[in-house]
């Protein structure tokens, strides 16, 4: 056997085949955490879609079933309340299904609560008939929408009763007797882009008017 065919691997060949190998393994390993990335990334903006669809056609068929109903009991002293609403706290009374519930019309009382430096949407249910809120027993506490939120606002639009045209964006609804015609829900996460503006109709308004 000639002595070329038996000379093994210099020590510098084995150094550069380890390199040239590492740095396969590393390129290997940032290409497979690239893509985990990229799919918790994913993961995160479809579990996110999916919590603002959940949440706005919540808000959306609420809205458009919104009843010209007294969410208390008469009194002569005041106005009667079938709506409320405050850039961050919402009240009307709403048809609610029977698995949310126990079925019937409800008061829907939407409030923007602050969790430390976040923002959540919260919704309180409560049966009402004539008026009167009927309590559950045990208690229903309020039920969070959204959370870990940077801004929320409500606005509210309606015809403007001297002129008789639609009038302008309100970020408060004076008028507890009667139902806005629209009303506006913007909502901001602390992560993301804000969501897109939700804008419901409330059917009864449109039929109070003829």
């Amino acid at each position: 056997m000639s002595r070329s065919a038996a000379r093994g691997f210099t020590l510098i060949e084995v150094l550069l085949a380890t390199v040239l190998l590492v740095g396969g393994l590393a390129l290997a390993f940032a290409t497979v955490r690239s893509a985990m990335n990229i799919a918790q990334r994913g993961e995160r903006v479809a579990a996110q879609n999916e919590r603002m669809r959940a949440v706005e056609g919540f808000l959306r068929r609420r809205l458009s079933m919104a009843l010209p109903t007294a969410a208390e009991p008469p009194d002569p002293t005041r106005e009667p309340l079938y709506f409320l609403g405050e850039p961050q706290h919402m009240l009307f009374v709403s048809e609610l299904p029977g698995y949310l519930g126990r079925g019937g019309s409800y008061v829907h009382e939407l409030q923007v609560n602050r969790s430390g430096n976040d923002l959540r949407l919260d919704v309180a249910l409560t049966l009402v008939q004539n008026g009167e809120r009927i309590a559950e027993t045990p208690p229903r506490p309020p039920e969070m929408l959204a959370d870990a939120l940077r801004e929320v606002a409500f606005r509210y639009r309606g015809i403007d009763p001297q002129s008789g045209q639609l009038g302008e964006w309100q970020t408060r609804w004076e008028d507890t007797r009667r139902l806005p015609l629209l009303v506006e829900v913007r909502i901001v996460p602390l992560q993301g882009p804000a969501w897109p503006p939700m804008v419901a109709a409330l059917s009864q308004a449109r039929e109070a008017r003829r």
